[in-house]
């Protein structure tokens, strides 16, 4: 009876939690299901993974089924003189057949998506990351270079509405319903630039190139984080894109022109050794 009760609590809450809508932009308390897609990447991998949910699902009951039936007719008491069956033609055919079908299936849209995922198509703009111990540095080479690093906001001086441990000082701004090449790279370890609601993880790995792209369709301010264990403050280098209308990006690109002007990046660097230091 106990175990019941909490198994119809479990089973409660789930249901629950999975009609919790996902924000966009940043994971939300006991959610279970993938961030709302922003890129049609990202409602391609949604949707390879609803389907293999499907399947996984049919495969488990259908051997569950098959166990509860051997229990029942194949049990001691309903055989006292067992089967000296030892194998069927038929059967052996179709566990061999039908795994076979089922990777068929799966393989298709894989390789489509992967496809998708590594062939980058013509861009609308170029972005350049660089992962340092422990932020990002980031340059807009079709844009005179512009060129800034992004540093975790610390907890003191969130403001309000700013989630913890996702927001920066800066912020990398694309437009919207344009294609972004994403090229990363690192100055120091293995990093790894990932954004959940747009279907992206690209490595940043030191003296290597690597590139991805996206094109997001809704505009919003959207968080990630490094997703390689890169150091003692590898939870302490947020990712922060704000997706904006032409007119927006445009009037951003003149503004960062004079703001980021001439910006030494070395200060930037020092001062995240010396705050690296002073948490050792």
């Amino acid at each position: 009876m106990r175990f019941l009760t909490v198994l119809g609590a479990l089973v409660a809450s789930a249901l629950a939690f999975a009609g919790t809508p996902a924000l966009a932009d940043q994971p939300v308390e006991w959610q279970i299901s993938l961030q709302e897609a922003a890129t049609p990447l990202m409602e391609q991998l949604i949707w390879f993974d609803n389907l293999l949910l499907y399947i996984i699902t049919a495969i488990s009951v259908f051997v569950l089924l098959l166990l509860v039936i051997v229990m029942i007719r194949f049990n001691a008491k309903a055989n006292p003189e067992p089967s000296k069956t030892t194998h069927n033609t038929l059967i052996e055919v179709l566990w061999t057949v039908l795994p076979v079908l089922i990777l068929v299936v799966i393989a298709i849209p894989s390789f489509r998506l992967l496809y998708d995922q590594i062939v980058v198509p013509e861009a609308d703009l170029t972005i350049k990351t660089t992962g340092y111990q422990w932020y990002w540095g980031y340059e807009y080479p079709d844009h005179d270079g512009i060129m800034y690093d992004a540093l975790l906001v610390e907890e003191e001086n969130l403001q309000p509405g700013q989630p913890r441990l996702l927001e920066t000082d800066t912020e990398v701004v694309v437009p919207v319903n344009k294609v972004v090449r994403l090229q990363a790279t690192a100055a120091d370890v293995i990093h790894a630039w990932t954004i959940p609601a747009f279907g992206v993880k690209i490595d940043a790995v030191p003296g290597r190139l690597n590139e991805v792209w996206f094109e997001a369709t809704k505009t919003g301010t959207y968080y990630g984080q490094c997703s390689e264990l890169c150091g003692i403050r590898h939870a302490y280098m947020p990712i922060k894109v704000r997706v904006v209308e032409q007119e927006e990006f445009d009037a951003w690109i003149e503004w960062a022109k004079q703001e980021y002007a001439g910006l030494d990046t070395n200060v930037s660097v020092a001062a995240a050794d010396g705050e690296a230091g002073a948490q050792q």
